[in-house]
């Protein structure tokens, strides 16, 4: 499954630096991340640390782009192992 970031984003920055994989972006409103690049941090942490930053709680599952965890696994080795 890929993260995605609500309407409730107040632009902290604290996100940013944190996605392993580059998935977090400015978007025009508020932050945005890319379901492609996401992996939740599969192959880096045991969970997410932007959720583990967002300090109002607005990054969820993004229900468009359910991914179990080979998916997740397999994404991780296209974006970093080639």
């Amino acid at each position: 499954m890929a993260l995605k970031i609500t309407s409730e984003c107040i632009n902290c920055d604290m996100c940013l630096p944190e996605c392993p994989n580059d998935a977090i972006t400015e978007g025009i409103k508020v932050y945005e991340i890319e379901p492609e690049r996401c992996t939740e941090c599969v192959g880096f942490y045991a969970s997410p640390t932007c959720i583990a930053v967002c300090p109002i709680h607005c990054i969820e599952i993004d229900p468009a782009h359910i991914e179990d965890q080979s998916q997740l696994c397999h994404k991780f080795t296209q974006l970093h192992l080639h």
